[in-house]
């Protein structure tokens, strides 16, 4: 049976709190409307959504709920921000999500010399927190309009839109459920839906809405905002004692140190391949990643990873932990020693 305590893969996704289940329930059993239907079933529905707009948009400082457009994910919020952009430079840390959009339109990618550089652009898309690495990044001061991928952001870092045009937001980074997410656009009438019919969200991405996953939402965005810092700290004492373990491997190096989220732990190890460490560290009940989850194990360097610059020979060695509430002092602990002992075995053993 697998111990949660050992799941170290919060970036991938997170578990429901069950807060956020409880407040989900009702939606799917007695208050099953659909929130466009004019009868009181459908109200009770419009009034939960409406209510979820208003947490989500407290949660990230926007200033009217109407600016919230719900999605099926921050992938998709991530496409309808590019779909009406003629051309926007991008960071080289991006997620799939919004580099494989800027390779297909030639959108230009800016420099990365410890800080993003480039020329002027009109429109900039930087992630706020990266997926692999956990490093923090911003706009260029040259930007004007932005949009920013804070899917990695919201309940991890104090993290608001005051200066965006559009940003992301995912609910299963955050203990909500997955096949969830937001646009916040600060004018919502500047979207260019790339999904019509129906009129749902104000006609800006079609489909009939998912209330539970957005009542989930709602209170998983609510939540992130009140507990902050516990999740924080918890995160920033489980990630010591990892890097303690640590301490003792030669040839590792820890990505993004001292500029990155708390949750989220990139480290490197010089002779050997990051997926085979996961797999071997799967056999010992942990779950860890070599890079996001939606690549799916494909062999090649996260583009995160490669923009890093790491010294020879440690790029191919990068993995990823990421910390939740579910983690203890005693299961960070065995996986520092476990990471150290397996690395050193893989070593001997030539395995790369």
């Amino acid at each position: 049976m697998l111990d949660p305590t050992r799941y170290f893969d919060y970036a991938a996704t997170t578990p429901v709190d069950p807060r956020v289940l409880a407040e989900m329930l009702p939606y799917f059993e007695s208050n099953f409307g659909n929130s466009h239907s004019i009868h009181g079933y459908g109200r009770q529905a419009h009034a939960a959504v409406d209510r979820a707009r208003e947490q989500v948009a407290t949660a990230i400082g926007a200033e009217d709920p109407s600016q919230i457009i719900f999605t099926s994910g921050a992938t998709e919020a991530c496409a309808i921000a590019l779909h009406g952009v003629e051309v926007a430079a991008v960071s080289p840390f991006e997620h799939s999500a919004v580099m494989e959009i800027a390779e297909a339109r030639d959108f230009p990618v800016y420099a990365w010399n410890g800080e993003l550089i480039g020329g002027r652009p009109e429109f900039s898309a930087v992630m706020r927190v990266n997926n692999v690495t956990g490093r923090v990044l911003c706009h260029p001061d040259t930007a004007s309009d932005r949009f920013t991928d804070a899917t990695q952001a919201l309940g991890k870092m104090p993290f608001a839109v005051e200066n965006d045009a559009f940003a992301a937001l995912s609910a299963h980074k955050i203990y909500g459920p997955k096949g969830v997410g937001a646009l916040y656009a600060r004018d919502p009438e500047s979207v260019n839906p790339m999904v019509i019919g129906g009129g749902q969200e104000g006609g800006k991405r079609g489909g009939t809405l998912n209330v539970p996953g957005i009542v989930g939402m709602g209170l998983a965005a609510e939540l992130a905002g009140e507990e902050l810092d516990a999740r924080a700290n918890h995160a920033w004492s489980l990630r010591e004692i990892v890097l303690g373990e640590l301490a003792r491997t030669s040839d590792v190096v820890e990505i993004a140190a001292g500029a990155g989220v708390p949750h989220i732990l990139g480290v490197a190890f010089c002779g050997i391949h990051g997926e085979t460490l996961v797999l071997e560290m799967d056999a010992l009940g942990f779950a860890l990643s070599a890079g996001p989850a939606c690549s799916g194990g494909d062999g090649e360097i996260p583009p995160a990873i490669a923009a890093e610059a790491l010294p020879n020979g440690f790029a191919r060695g990068a993995i990823r932990v990421s910390f939740g509430v579910l983690n203890t002092p005693d299961s960070a602990r065995i996986l520092g020693q476990s990471l150290a002992q397996t690395v050193s075995n893989l070593r001997a053993l030539g395995q790369p």
